[in-house]
């Protein structure tokens, strides 16, 4: 019965756009402890950098997010799209293209989690995007969807590492899948392409040395000089490390979803055009996107640095 459920769970989130689904038992296995142990270390290194919030200790127990939860139903969106940059046109990490994708993962769980609870009446449930307090790629590990490469990003062998990622915490207990397994083996591509060595060793990313993380959340007036001259016209986010992964150098599948294709001018803004916009402009233009934590005032300081930094870059 309960085999069935899981298959029927599997086919709704399915059905509802997601790409991948897989089932974790909440009570995990050795490697989520493993993988709890490494954050640890990663906050105890300095690595968080300014994100404060990594050291939620909700993210240590499943329990404080959903208490009496038994399953994790783990969701992943491939958001790939069939589309390039113009040439010398400034760079935004590709998960920022199309819409929000907090807004899209989270009402889409929370369509599997009503559907959940009118197959179960009463079951307790909870949706966690990546905003959320839990160890979320560890999680999608767990429940099969691909594994966590030298990047720290999830990687599934068909879809590559172009993945967004959510969680439904039901109380349901539900059969798990097997978790992933690794398959990086010797491969140091990740490692050797990043431009400020934020990459400290394998799985290792110091967010102190992260151009994603610059662009993003730093709120200070200037990046750090090292940062600035090493952007090579990243201005939201970084994708270098996903864009040499040799996961991703096969055909992938683009995403036809309305959701995920890009807006036009994503793919060919221009630093002099975009330094003209005003606070309104930016407001208008960043609308349910994801890149509107970059305020204003960031955006303006990273193209700045962008433009001041390596008069050339690639495409």
């Amino acid at each position: 019965m309960q085999q069935q459920l899981a298959q029927a769970v599997k086919e709704q989130a399915l059905a509802l756009g997601f790409d991948l689904v897989g089932i974790a038992s909440a009570q995990g296995s050795p490697r989520v402890q493993l993988r709890t142990a490494a954050l640890q270390r990663w906050l105890a290194a300095g690595h968080q950098a300014e994100m404060a919030w990594m050291q939620d200790p909700r993210r240590l127990d499943l329990q404080q997010l959903l208490p009496g939860v038994q399953s994790v139903i783990a969701v992943g969106l491939n958001y790939y799209v069939d589309a390039e940059r113009q040439p010398g046109s400034l760079k935004v990490a590709r998960y920022g293209w199309g819409r929000d994708y907090h807004r899209l993962i989270d009402g889409r769980l929370r369509a599997l989690g009503r559907w959940l609870e009118q197959q179960h009446p009463g079951v307790g449930w909870r949706v966690c995007v990546d905003s959320a307090p839990m160890l979320d790629k560890a999680w999608a590990e767990e429940a099969g969807l691909g594994w966590i490469g030298k990047h720290s990003n999830l990687i599934n062998r068909e879809w590559g590492s172009w993945l967004l990622i959510g969680h439904l915490l039901t109380t349901l207990e539900l059969p798990a899948d097997a978790p992933a397994q690794s398959d990086c083996g010797a491969c140091q591509a990740c490692i050797e392409a990043c431009p400020t060595a934020a990459i400290s060793e394998p799985f290792v990313v110091d967010a102190r040395r992260c151009i994603a993380f610059h662009t993003i959340e730093n709120r200070a007036e200037e990046l750090p000089e090292e940062i600035a001259a090493s952007l090579e016209g990243w201005v939201a986010g970084c994708d270098i490390c996903q864009d040499v992964c040799p996961w991703n150098q096969k055909p992938l599948h683009s995403n036809p979803d309305p959701d995920l294709q890009p807006r036009s001018w994503w793919l060919n803004l221009q630093a002099e055009e975009a330094l003209s916009w005003s606070d309104a402009t930016w407001d208008e233009k960043l609308r349910a996107s994801a890149l509107r934590r970059i305020k204003p005032q960031m955006w303006r300081r990273n193209i700045r640095s962008a433009r001041q930094g390596k008069a050339a870059f690639s495409p």
